[in-house]
């Protein structure tokens, strides 16, 4: 009997689970069976493995070959665990030392010639690796620039599974090592000087910008919504390290890395159509769900244009992700969590007909009001900001002041990021957004005379609990903003007032 151990990862949604690949080399005839709940990709790589390995110029075992993926219970999918079973079977066969197979996390898959194919997740596993304590992973020559980005462990890439074979034979060369990282250029985003008047929303716009708040825009086609809401990620600060592993971690799992510079650096931006499903947004998928737009979209924007066009699930479908910063997927085979903390904005016309000026309007009030209660209670419940947009009059600047420019606006932005970022260090928060009720009303409670005004709006019922937490929230960003310790009875007024902006 000969047998031979290595090591993969198991992917479930954003976390990794390290899974130990036996095989065992016996008496019987020439077959491969594979146990520890594989899926059918996994199943189907008995195939694959063989073809690979025998179009390698290797000798596949004439015995019965039993693979055991540990642990037995969890289920594994994918076709990412093709190059561990093929170094591991040769190395039970005695044709490759087993040292370095047993020691060394293996990912890849294997097309029948023996070349190495991509697949999906590859940073994932490798931070799940890391956590295990591995020192070293092999993963396909096309993911090695997203597997450097994982610091404290040696990554190797091959094209084939020749390569591989060389290498574990004491071929050190046989395999690439990763280059310098290359850094993806910046992304040219539209100025905010071309939104033409609109001064409350811009400042609406700024407040949401600094204190990641979510952000409502009324108003008639042409005012300026779409162009407001594209020009929110150029005021944002650039992803810290850590948020863009986060990032670049997410859009790994969904397959969507450019291969030469995979690091996400940028917050991202998503803007689905209002024909979009509730899967394309949230996640989903057979077996165990694939990350949604809010989840591609995790510390960037959401934007959803003419949001009263979306059917309400959509909508309801956000309201858990806007408030926990996650989303949570149970499909058959498990329970997944995809990481989804994003600045939703929306904008819509006030009505179906959306005429140029409201005295136009031909809509009955019944139809403007069932237009707008699209967007339910519970889900404006958790929008900051609400603003009125008014159509232009004058098209000519040249009287008036000149627009500000994205970079001035930015300046004071990072500025009140910073002073957050200060204040909540401690405790894990970076925006006021992300803070908890409780801590408002406990550690960082503000006196009485403050918040007399949230406190007139509990008792007559006009400001639910979580709609004072949320006022409080953007009153300290209005105090950054203002370059104050802590906010004020004015600033609680303007935050509560942003609130109670009504569209219609």
């Amino acid at each position: 009997m000969a047998l031979a151990q290595a090591w993969s990862v198991a992917l479930f949604g954003m976390d990794g689970r390290m899974v130990e690949i036996e095989a065992d080399i016996g008496k019987g005839s020439s077959k491969m069976v594979i146990v520890g709940l594989p899926d059918a990709a996994l199943n189907e790589a008995k195939d694959r493995v063989h073809a690979a390995v025998r179009n390698s110029n290797e000798d596949w075992p004439k015995q019965q070959i039993t693979v055991a993926l540990s642990p037995a219970a969890v289920r594994k999918n994918g076709s990412g665990y093709d190059l561990a079973l093929a170094c591991v079977i040769l190395a039970a066969a005695r044709a490759v030392p087993s040292e370095l197979v047993r020691t060394t996390v293996m990912i890849g898959e294997l097309a029948l010639d023996g070349r190495i194919r991509d697949v999906r997740g590859v940073l994932p596993c490798l931070l799940a690796a890391r956590r295990a304590g591995v020192k070293r992973a092999v993963v396909p020559a096309s993911a090695l620039s997203e597997a450097a980005l994982v610091t404290g462990i040696d990554v190797l890439g091959a094209d084939e599974l020749r390569s591989v074979l060389d290498w574990l034979r004491g071929q050190e060369d046989a395999l690439k090592t990763p280059g310098p990282q290359e850094v993806a250029a910046v992304e040219e985003l539209p100025d905010l000087a071309d939104v033409v008047g609109q001064p409350e929303a811009r400042w609406a716009l700024e407040v949401a910008a600094a204190g990641g708040h979510h952000l409502l825009l009324v108003g008639p086609p042409g005012t300026g919504k779409t162009m407001l809401a594209r020009r929110l990620p150029s005021l944002l600060p650039p992803l810290t390290h850590e948020q863009s592993l986060e990032v670049t971690a997410v859009h790994s799992v969904a397959g969507l890395l450019k291969p030469d510079s995979p690091l996400i650096m940028t917050p991202p931006f998503f803007a689905p159509h209002h024909t979009t499903s509730v899967s394309a947004l949230v996640g989903g998928g057979v077996g165990l769900a694939k990350p949604g737009g809010i989840s591609r979209a995790h510390r960037g924007v959401v934007f959803l244009d003419e949001a009263c066009e979306f059917a309400p699930d959509r909508l309801e479908s956000l309201r858990t992700a806007m408030e926990e910063g996650e989303i949570r997927l149970a499909r058959r085979d498990g329970v997944v969590r995809y990481p989804a903390r994003f600045q939703l904005v929306l904008a819509t016309n006030p009505c179906p007909c959306a005429p140029p000026r409201e005295t136009e309007c031909s809509c009955p009030p019944n139809t403007r009001r069932r237009y707008f209660a699209k967007l339910s209670g519970p889900f404006m419940d958790r929008v900051d900001l609400r603003v009125r947009m008014r159509p232009l009059t004058a098209m000519s600047t040249v009287d008036g002041p000149e627009p500000e420019k994205t970079e001035h606006v930015r300046a004071r932005v990072w500025r009140a990021r910073e002073l957050a970022r200060q204040r909540w260090v401690e405790h894990g928060w970076t925006t006021n957004a992300e803070v908890p009720g409780p801590s408002l009303w406990r550690e960082f409670a503000l006196p009485r005379k403050v918040t007399a005004l949230l406190d007139r709006g509990l008792r007559s019922g006009a400001l639910t609990g979580r709609g004072a937490d949320r006022c409080l929230r953007v009153a300290w960003t209005l105090a950054d903003l203002a370059g104050v310790d802590r906010p004020d009875a004015d600033h609680v007024a303007a935050a509560l007032e942003f609130r109670d902006r009504r569209a219609a």
